[in-house]
């Protein structure tokens, strides 16, 4: 064993526990395993120093020993520290290889995913909304056993009905078993002879459903809903997978969505402008009174408390912001034009002779 410090391999300091110690230990053996670095010389080097600092420091007696001298005295001891290939197995996979093996069974069924398009009071206040989707549902004739009727399933010779298929190799460690799914029976543990004619075998066959789903109050859009247990039926009895549910809102001609703040254009007159006015303007609930101040130019904004969209993940509700756009008349009758020429005159505007438009040229008043 090299002199370098045992400690400093195993990434601990001099005064750990020795459960402290194999936590260590355990987790840089899982992380520098030649199995999880095929063709890493450098890592297989580095497992195999951190194995034996492991195997000093782990021995009480060799502890003390390289604590006293500073190396390990013991070092022809059985590179194990007397215990079995098994100890050594069981350690390093949390004693995986001395419990009996579990039946895999039925997996669950894949995920889906489905577009939904909801309208911005959907959005604003939720709603429960109603979807149609194509999705591989339980077999109804076998009862998803996947089974023609009158027969059932048979132990796979394979596998012996574990649904997993284990070998035993030689690693550096020793004698390593690994685990991997039955190819014949793909995990269930059983094997189908005589299929369900109507879903071949699967458990489960393709089928269109209407289900109803709760949209949260808030929601924007590009946002997704994870449904568990309501997406694809698993294969031969397996539990539904998951169904993810993409959400479009949909333009309102009405309003812009600003995160929970919405955003309205409010047209009035330039008389209404000018002199002042109390315009009604839409709101998500209905409308509301704005009071325009004399003399408003476009663009000026009123905010409206509390009357944009739910706070999807808290009490109370985003603004209303109403944006002033003041229209000018293009077309004028004869009293009306008159009108405007007298004011023109009063206010000594110079404006246009002929008859068409309603734009003014504004000179600087006398």
């Amino acid at each position: 064993m090299p002199t370098t410090d045992l400690y400093a391999i195993l990434e601990v300091d001099h005064h750990v526990s020795a459960e402290d110690l194999k936590k260590s230990y355990r987790r840089l053996a899982r992380q520098l395993h030649p199995d999880a670095n095929p063709a890493d010389a450098a890592a297989e080097a580095r497992f195999k120093e951190v194995s034996q600092a492991y195997e000093i420091l782990s021995d009480p007696e060799r502890r003390a020993n390289y604590d006293r001298f500073g190396q390990d005295v013991g070092a022809g001891a059985n590179p194990f520290g007397g215990g079995s290939v098994q100890d050594i197995f069981d350690m390093f996979f949390g004693g995986m290889g001395a419990r009996a093996p579990q039946r895999r069974g039925p997996q669950p069924g894949p995920d889906a995913e489905v577009n939904v398009e909801i309208t911005l009071d959907d959005a604003a206040f939720g709603a429960t909304h109603e979807i149609s989707v194509t999705l591989p549902q339980r077999c109804a004739t076998c009862d998803a056993s996947g089974c023609a009727e009158g027969t059932s399933a048979i132990t796979c010779l394979e596998c012996a009905g574990v649904g997993e298929v284990r070998r035993v190799r030689n690693s550096i460690l020793g004698q390593m078993m690994t685990s991997s799914v039955c190819p014949r029976c793909n995990g269930m543990g059983t094997r189908i002879e005589s299929p369900c004619p109507d879903c071949r075998g699967e458990g489960r066959k393709n089928a269109s459903t209407t289900m109803t789903i709760q949209i949260p109050a808030g929601v924007e859009d590009g946002s997704t809903m994870r449904l568990s247990d309501r997406g694809p039926a698993g294969l031969r009895g397996g539990p539904n997978g998951r169904l993810f549910v993409h959400l479009r809102v949909a333009a309102d001609e009405r309003f812009e969505r600003s995160g929970d703040d919405l955003h309205h254009e409010a047209h009035i007159s330039f008389t209404q402008a000018a002199l002042g006015a109390n315009v009604e303007v839409a709101t998500l609930r209905g409308t509301e009174r704005v009071e325009v101040e004399p003399g408003s130019a476009s663009g000026t904004v009123h905010r409206i408390r509390h009357e944009g969209v739910e706070h999807l993940h808290g009490r109370g509700r985003g603004d209303l912001y109403v944006h002033l756009t003041v229209d000018v008349p293009t077309e004028l009758d004869d009293v009306e034009r008159d009108l405007l020429r007298q004011l023109a005159e009063h206010r000594g505007e110079e404006v246009a002779e002929h008859h068409g438009g309603g734009l003014f040229r504004k000179r600087a008043k006398r």
